[in-house]
């Protein structure tokens, strides 16, 4: 059997990176900056109000206090956005709104819950300093400085300051596209009524929110337990996915792996595919290589849905992150004490489905630990990790343990 290490290493040495294309920014969401982005402009582009209230000369109000206010005529109003050229006169003030474009002359903003909040005319009951509620040209970012470095995943706050700094469109790795596919006569839809010897999908459900859990896109897909409609179905899908993943038909010795039979034999010109089992438990039976006539790759993993789902955690979120050139992100490992005891095959790495406490110390491994068990994998924050020279564990070690996404 291999390491899951050298399994890992043939996943991520099959794997290129997407080509980089020019996207407008909501095409651009989950991709991953192939370029530096840089602010071209100033950040914010124009000094302005950060707050609801009075444009002043501050020392107009010097002078100001409770039992001795300070009056100045209100001889304008400034709403966001409007791009006037005003001044403000020394012994007045402006009435201006948040974001709007501080006027000439103007030194202070008062905010309008310390004054009367007048109209024609305001009364200031307190001094303000120089600068105060003005939000100055560039303080956020600066012209000519580094927005986000190349390989900055794109989410929300990262689009955000993109468009606040002017870029409609960036160089980025979009998100990888992911055809995930089960294979099984036995499999029925969600929904629909159930016969005997059936059974509702969940792999396409659970592998698809991976997919976009881990960064990708993801369609879902079923096919039977012909070889040639298992075949028919990545060749097409090849051309419209940066990845496909298959669940199912891959077992050692079965007489329907259709997977397998699929990509052998006369569809073996179609792909080249490596199988072969990965010392860990759950998730034995694994494959990769390329498929399709557009030689896209191909993870091939067990039909058991914890055993899917624990091979995605470790071999399908690192080729999505190698699909957009980075680094692969391992999951968060800690150490914790067991409060149970666990048993493992030897020869194997386990990966037991626990609970991680709040404060990261204990972790309990969960009863219902088979592989088709989707009841404690459900429950379980974290995968208690049995090295493949131990058999046991007893509660008080400490084991290593690796955080759920």
């Amino acid at each position: 059997m291999d390491p899951v290490e050298a399994h890992l290493a043939r996943v991520l040495a099959g794997i290129r990176p997407i080509e980089p294309a020019r996207l407008g920014l909501e095409a651009a969401q989950g991709g991953v900056l192939a370029a530096d982005a840089v602010a071209t402009t100033p950040l914010p582009s124009f000094d302005n109000s950060s707050m609801d209230g009075y444009a002043v000369h501050a020392s107009d109000i010097a002078a100001a206090a409770a039992e001795a206010p300070v009056t100045l005529p209100v001889t304008d109003q400034i709403p966001a956005g409007d791009i006037r050229a005003v001044t403000v006169a020394p012994g007045t003030c402006m009435r201006i709104m948040t974001g709007a474009m501080i006027p000439g002359g103007a030194d202070a903003v008062v905010p309008v819950e310390w004054t009367d909040g007048g109209n024609r005319q305001a009364r200031f009951s307190r001094p303000v300093p120089k600068g105060n509620s003005i939000r100055l040209i560039g303080d956020d970012v600066a012209a000519g400085t580094l927005l986000l470095p190349e390989g900055t995943r794109l989410g929300p706050a990262q689009l955000a300051l993109l468009a606040a700094s002017g870029h409609g469109s960036v160089l980025a790795r979009a998100a990888p596209r992911v055809a995930v596919i089960a294979t099984g006569n036995e499999l029925s839809e969600p929904g629909s009524p159930l016969v005997p010897g059936r059974i509702w999908d969940s792999n396409t459900y659970m592998l698809a929110a991976a997919v976009r859990q881990a960064g990708g896109t993801a369609t879902r897909h079923r096919a039977g337990d012909d070889p040639e409609t298992v075949l028919a179905l990545i060749d097409e899908l090849s051309a419209q996915a940066d990845l496909l993943i298959t669940s199912g038909g891959v077992s050692m010795g079965g007489e329907h792996d259709v997977v397998k039979a699929a990509l052998s034999g006369s569809g073996a010109a179609m792909a080249d595919m490596h199988f072969g089992k990965v010392a860990m438990q759950p998730g034995m039976p694994q494959g990769f290589g390329v498929a399709g006539r557009a030689r896209t790759p191909l993870l091939t993993l067990p039909g058991n849905p914890v055993s899917a789902y624990v091979s995605f955690c470790l071999f399908g979120r690192p080729a999505i992150d190698a699909l957009q050139g980075l680094a692969p992100r391992p999951l968060p490992s800690r150490r914790a004490e067991l409060t149970g005891s666990l048993r493992s095959p030897a020869g194997r790495r386990s990966f037991m489905r626990g609970i991680l406490a709040p404060d990261a110390a204990t972790v309990t491994p969960l009863t219902g630990q088979g592989s088709h068990q989707l009841g404690a994998l459900a429950r379980a924050n974290a995968l208690i990790v049995v090295p493949e020279h131990v058999t046991g564990m007893e509660p008080g070690e400490v084991a290593d343990v690796l955080s759920l996404p």
